[in-house]
Parts: C-alpha cells; structure tokens; sequence
C-alpha cells in the first residue's frame, strides 16, 4: 500500500517481518541504519537492538493496542521526542485516559470507507444448529466465513467437529504456533476461495483483509476482551456485502459481570465508525490504569477522579513548561447540587462533549471560559442552562482559588471559605458588597448566608466567589 501511494515520489520503502529471508531482513536494516531507507515498515521486529535510524523524524504505530508497556518504550527509545502517531480502532483505557487528560492529542475518524454496511451482531448461548444454519447461509451466497477456537490444543478436534457438522464445506486450519510457511500457505489459500470456512485462532484480529469473508462465529466471545473482540468482529464487513457476527458463550452461568458487559457493550454498538463509543465502554470497565506504571487498564482507588485530574493536569503543565502551575491559580473543590453538564441535545458529538468537558475542568483563567463559550454560541448556538452552571460553576472555582481559598464547605445555612487572609479595610469592603458575610480573623474563614435550597444556592456562591476575589485584588 505505501509503495503504490507513494510510487510517485523519490521515496525508498522497505519492510521486515517474520515471513521474510533473514538475509533479506538484515540488508534492509543495514541500509535503513545507512539512511538508504526513508520509510522501513515492520512488526515487533523493529524492536531488535539492531534497527538503528540514522535520522528518526516520525514514528507510526499501527494497532497500537496490540504492544506492551515495555515494548512501546522500546519503541520510543529508538529517537528521544519523535514526533509519533499512535493508530487504534479501540485504545487501550489508559492510551484513552491519556488523551482525555491533555497528555496525548486525539483525532477520531469516524467516516466509514464508502458503501461499508453495519455488521449484524449477534450474542448468545453456543448452539451447533445456529452455527451449522450461518456457516450454510454464507456457503450459499458463495462468501466464506471466520470460526475462531482460541486453544491450539483442540482446534483440529473443532475442525472435524465442523467438517461432521456440514460435509459440504471446505475447512481450513490457521494458528500462530504453525511453521511461518505453512501458515503463509494456508492464509493465501484461503484468500484465494480454495476453503470456505477458516478454522483459527485470534491470529486473524489485525492485518487480515478478506472481502469474501463476511461470517463470524466466535466459539467462546466471553474470554476476550471488549477492543478484541472488536478488532475481531472487523475482520468481516470489509465489502459491500451485508456481514454477520456470533458472539457465542457456553452458558449464561458461565458469563462473569464483565464479560456480560462486554458482550452487551458489542451488541449495542453496531454502527460504523463506533470504535470510540467501544473505547470509552472498555475504560469504564476496566479503568484506565497506572499512569506511570505498567497497568494499562485498572481503576483509581483511594483517590477521587476530580483530584487524580487535578494532580496529572499540574503535572502534565510541569512537564510541559518546566514548571508548575502559577501560585495563585488552584482550582478549589466546589460541590453544588445543581445540574452541571454538556447536554447531548446541545452537542450530539461523544468526542466533541469529552473535548468541552476537558477544557472547562482545564481552564486556569475566567477568560479561557470566556473564550470557550464564545467558540461554542458559534457553533451550536445559545448555550443551555446545564452548560451555562458548569462554565459559572467553574469560573467560581478559578476566582475562589486565586483569591487564596483551598476548601469551601456549607454548614448551617452559610458558606465558609477558608483559609482567606482580609485586612480590616477588605473585610469592611466585603460586608458592604454582602452584609450578612462575616470574616473571623482568627481562623482565617469568610462566611456568607447561602439559601438551603440548592437551586437558589448555586447563585450565593458566584456572587460571593466574584466579590471575593475583586476585593482581595483591589489596592489597600
């Protein structure tokens, strides 16, 4: 594919991969280290101590989900700040995690290639007459079908089972413990339309592109993980012909919470282009993992989201700029019980909604929101009042932070900020602004009568966060 699209430029490509001589693979390699090479394409194999670039400009990881912790630092290690492009139909939570927390960029391409249909899914108990009456459906429209059996030591036993089950048919046998040959043979054979149904196992989740192929039957879809399944399930549907997939389990006494949701989060996101929708079920399920560690998937104990947010945003600015956040801005923990959020009538957009979600909890100014606000009447008109509270609610935050307060709490029908330092002339100011504020020196706390009613409240507390913050501000 890159030698045709590129055959037009003076640009040398070359690849590395198992299914090629080893001798072939080394002069590649030596002349991609002499910079003979400009584009040197391969799997795991560019991981070896010997791919040397002589000047590494970009990096593109393709199924990016697919490679280890380790094996990406490797990976980055090959130039230190390359710029790279990390490729996934279904990211890993924590890749996800990344993006969602300003760490990474992200781009979603939504648009399937043209006259694609949806793949018709379905989840259920395993039964050999379903199986039989899809493997019969599609041997008569003359197209060829996917049985995947992920266990090497019983797939020969599954394939006599099927050949039992539709004599008719042509079956063969794919997996990765096979001598590189053999299984080269058996793929290109069955690219050809020599066999019906391929046997295998989840070798067939990337780089398999079979447009007569548009059955699946997965044997036991319950031990798989959501962005596998999905990556599986894509391995049909790749033509203009209508597509079916059997996500099948041995029984519901079987299935594990998880997995239920897995299979239930496959059966509701059908339409093309629904990888992201998959991508941020699988983070709900699994949680997004150790930032720093190896864990790519797992949920954060002990530690709020908002916090956790907090401290990688201060953390990514540091990495960023080189130094922290400035003093006077911190954002101070404000719960008000008011709807607060970015309704999907407003924008219908998932990504667009993460995006806006993430720059009202990323502003360090009131003029950030401001701007932001600007940009979102332009685009999808006047805003709405849930939205309208999470932008005020956050401007809130921002001006009690920068003002000194660090906590905010409501007892007894007041609201106290602390710690606030005032000089008798600023605490005059403020009763003046609102009299029945009441400043207590010695424990360094403001309070203000706030309404019970939570609706009435959320108001108190702008008013009082934007007094607050112009009378510390002013001259004394």
């Amino acid at each position: 594919t890159f030698s045709e699209r590129l055959k037009d430029f003076p640009v040398t490509i070359e690849h590395v991969s198992r299914f090629r001589p080893a001798a072939e693979q080394r002069d590649a390699v030596k002349r991609f280290t002499e910079g003979k090479v400009d584009i040197l394409i391969g799997t795991h194999r560019l991981l070896s101590r010997d791919v040397r670039a002589k000047d590494l400009g970009l990096l593109i990881v393709d199924e990016e989900q697919r490679f280890g912790v380790k094996q990406k630092e490797l990976l980055r290690q090959l130039k230190l700040r390359v710029d790279v492009i990390a490729m996934s139909a279904t990211p890993i939570p924590r890749t996800l995690q990344m993006s969602m927390a300003g760490i990474r960029d992200i781009s979603v391409i939504e648009t399937p290639p043209e006259g694609r249909r949806p793949i018709k899914t379905y989840v259920g108990e395993y039964d050999e007459e379903l199986v039989k009456g899809a493997l019969i459906r599609e041997h008569q429209r003359k197209g060829q079908a996917f049985f995947l059996h992920n266990r090497i030591e019983t797939i020969e036993e599954t394939a006599e089972r099927l050949r039992a089950l539709c004599p008719e048919m042509k079956f063969e046998v794919a997996h990765g413990q096979m001598d590189e040959r053999e299984l080269e043979a058996r793929m290109l054979s069955f690219l050809r339309g020599d066999a019906d149904v391929l046997v295998c196992t989840s070798i067939i989740e990337s780089g398999i592109d079979i447009p007569q192929a548009n059955t699946l039957i997965i044997e036991r879809a319950d031990t798989f993980g959501l962005a596998q399944l999905y990556q599986i399930r894509g391995r049909v549907g790749r033509s203009k012909e209508r597509a079916y997939a059997y996500l099948l389990y041995p029984s519901a006494a079987a299935l594990t919470p998880d997995a239920a949701q897995r299979l239930s989060a496959l059966s509701d996101y059908t339409e093309l282009g629904a990888g992201f929708k998959i991508a941020m079920r699988d983070l709900e399920i699994r949680g997004a993992g150790n930032l720093l560690g190896d864990e790519q998937s797992g949920h954060v104990a002990a530690l709020g989201f908002e916090l956790y947010m907090q401290m990688l945003d201060e953390a990514v600015a540091a990495a960023s700029d080189g130094a922290g956040f400035e003093e006077d801005w911190e954002p101070v923990r404000l719960d008000v019980n008011v709807d607060a959020y970015v309704p999907s009538d407003y924008i219908p957009y998932e990504q667009a909604k993460v995006d806006v979600h993430r720059r009202i909890a990323g502003a360090r100014e009131v003029a950030d929101l401001g701007r932001l606000r600007e940009e979102l009447e332009d685009r999808f008109g006047e805003l709405p009042d849930p939205l309208r509270n999470l932008i005020a609610l956050q401007q809130a935050r921002i001006k009690l932070g920068q003002a000194g307060a660090r906590a905010v709490t409501f007892r007894n029908g007041r609201l106290a900020v602390t710690p606030i330092e005032l000089d008798s002339v600023r605490a005059k100011r403020i009763r003046q602004e609102i009299p029945e504020a009441l400043y207590e020196s010695g424990k360094s706390q403001l309070s203000v009568r706030v309404p019970e009613d939570p609706v009435q409240r959320f108001p108190a507390v702008v008013r009082a966060a934007d007094v607050l913050l112009a009378v510390t501000r002013e001259a004394a």
